[in-house]
């Protein structure tokens, strides 16, 4: 049987940018560490919130080198470390495996369209053997949306297979239930990660193990207070809450959104900045949002604080 090491609210970080567009490492940092006080379970570090494919390969080494370095746990990282070179990720991979990360979060190479399962799984299968890490977990993340290109329940199924020991759970962030149903019902022996707090109750009740979800970034501990308590009797009431504040976000896009929020709640306006090719939100935007957010009553608890200087 596949054992994670992870279950619960994991949470994509942001990542600050200073003025040339370099990552602030101490800014994220800080944010990482506020997360994980706030209740997140784990961090998915370089993710797609994390702006993570307009990051080098040795940017994300580094970052990775670093917050280990500043004390924090690599058993409660999931670095995304899937590339659409494979030599890009063997190499990620393996320097994160070698940190003794929980395990890793694998994107599928995603610019090519038309790829079949087979091709896929012959990639999924050159890193696995090509990393050569006995401790490697693999969790692969499928979210069309944005990669255009995904893991289809059969090739979950193969994957799982011939690696039960490596490929251990799964992000979807289809933003489709019913293609997260499937999962849970074909493969119950793995961690079943929706992609969005929207699910996470249901995931729950169908033996999820929890989510991975860009919101986490300004409402960790309200996401974790579904987790805890979703088989008391306020479990609806507490996971209707958490969609109110994802609907609300999510009128705006998502991570220029994300970052806004941080910003006003840290007082830290440096935290608007994107790195192009994406834009930060408007301060049009910016201000309807804040608003959005203030007439139901959301707040990023102890955010100041901890963010600041």
């Amino acid at each position: 049987m596949n054992k994670s090491r992870f279950s619960g609210v994991l949470v994509p970080p942001i990542t600050p940018f200073k003025s040339d567009f370099s990552p602030d490492h101490d800014a994220w940092i800080k944010h990482c560490r506020w997360l994980l006080n706030e209740g997140a379970d784990g961090l998915a570090i370089f993710g797609t919130t994390s702006e993570a494919n307009s990051l080098g390969i040795d940017e994300r080494i580094d970052l990775l080198d670093q917050l280990i370095s500043a004390g924090i746990d690599p058993k409660l990282l999931m670095p995304g470390t899937g590339c659409c070179a494979l030599s890009d990720t063997i190499k990620l991979t393996s320097h994160a495996a070698n940190h003794g990360v929980g395990g890793v979060l694998l994107l599928p190479p995603f610019y090519y369209k038309t790829v079949s399962d087979e091709g896929l799984y012959a990639s999924v299968s050159e890193i696995i053997e090509r990393v050569a890490n006995d401790d490697l977990q693999v969790y692969l993340y499928h979210i069309p949306p944005v990669a255009q290109v995904g893991f289809s329940v059969q090739l979950i199924e193969r994957l799982i297979a011939c690696y039960p020991r490596t490929i251990v759970g799964i992000k979807d962030s289809s933003g489709d239930w019913n293609n997260t149903k499937s999962i849970l019902d074909a493969v119950p022996n793995i961690a079943v990660f929706p992609g969005s707090e929207f699910f996470l109750l249901d995931g729950l009740r169908h033996g999820g193990a929890g989510c991975i979800t860009a919101t986490g970034n300004v409402n960790p501990a309200g996401i974790r207070q579904v987790y805890s308590n979703w088989q008391t009797s306020n479990a609806d009431q507490l996971q209707a809450r958490i969609s109110e504040i994802r609907n609300t976000i999510q009128n705006y896009p998502a991570i220029p959104a994300l970052k806004a929020i941080v910003a006003a709640f840290g007082d830290n306006p440096t935290w608007r900045r994107t790195r192009p090719p994406l834009e930060g939100l408007s301060e049009t935007d910016s201000s309807k949002l804040l608003e959005s957010l203030e007439s139901i009553e959301f707040s990023m608890a102890h955010n100041s604080a901890c963010h600041a200087a």
